[in-house]
């Protein structure tokens, strides 16, 4: 259902040897909460990529970002990344114009799950923020702080049947205009509901994977419980159609239902 949402270039050649490291084309002031930011401005303007590798692990973007930064985790944990900028040549063939080396060492790596990055990007002044505010004021516990987003992102959007037909392989969600228009597509749930989560101080990873729930390429998200040290895996788009269908759910899922492939 959701093959278009695969974060990974598919089918592209990325060619070239990185050149040196360029320091104005990233921002690593937030390497020590998980997250490094790039930018790139081609002389003529075409697409461009970026690679966040750790050792054989890979996550490949789109990069958008021309005069300001946009920011990708570290979800893979401490130690030494290489983080290069790719140009389109022609076709699905790339060349690298900017590389550099970075070492993360963070003392907390759930604050990756917490950052805004180009997946879940959220600030304060987002009106999808100031909801998670507002439904959370008062509240004591993580756990009530979830279960209020949750019915909130469930009950208020619905699922876009013809925006998963129609969606462009560089689709990333904008959480604002995804609150606006009351639908979206499991990415679009998941970034909505992460980045709400997040804006709380709750850390939220957005996953992307299989599940037997659901046909396709799929996302959802796990939620940290610091009181019991655990991930709890919820999927908010699959509760909201059965929902709507007049069923009950359960908001936490069995991990036997899905498996991972990517999270950010």
């Amino acid at each position: 259902m959701l093959k278009v949402l695969i974060a990974l270039i598919v089918g592209a050649s990325l060619i070239g040897s990185p050149i040196a490291q360029v320091n104005s084309e990233f921002d690593n002031t937030r390497v020590p909460d998980g997250s490094v930011g790039a930018r790139y401005a081609p002389a003529a303007e075409k697409r461009t990529k970026t690679r966040v590798q750790k050792s054989e692990d890979t996550y490949d973007y789109d990069l958008f970002g021309r005069n300001s930064f946009e920011y990708f985790p570290l979800q893979l944990g401490n130690g030494s990344y290489q983080v290069v900028i790719f140009e389109n040549i022609q076709g699905t063939k790339y060349r690298a114009v900017r590389s550099q080396n970075i070492k993360a060492e963070m003392d907390n790596p759930l604050k990756v799950f917490l950052a805004s990055i180009q997946t879940v990007n959220w600030n304060q002044d987002m009106e999808t923020i100031k909801k998670a505010k507002e439904l959370t004021a008062g509240l004591k516990t993580d756990r009530e702080k979830i279960g209020a987003i949750y019915r909130f992102v469930v009950e208020n959007l619905s699922y876009d049947y013809d925006k998963i037909n129609n969606i462009p392989t560089t689709y990333v969600p904008n959480i604002d205009e995804i609150l606006r228009d009351g639908k979206g597509i499991c990415y679009d749930y998941s970034a909505v509901f992460a980045a709400m989560l997040r804006s709380q101080g709750i850390p939220c990873k957005l996953i992307k994977g299989y599940s037997t729930n659901v046909k396709g390429y799929h996302a959802w998200n796990e939620v940290y419980l610091a009181d019991e040290d655990r991930w709890m895996i919820v999927d908010t788009t699959y509760d909201s159609v059965v929902l709507k269908g007049g069923k009950k759910v359960d908001m936490e899922k069995p991990a036997s239902q899905y498996t991972k492939s990517r999270e950010y």
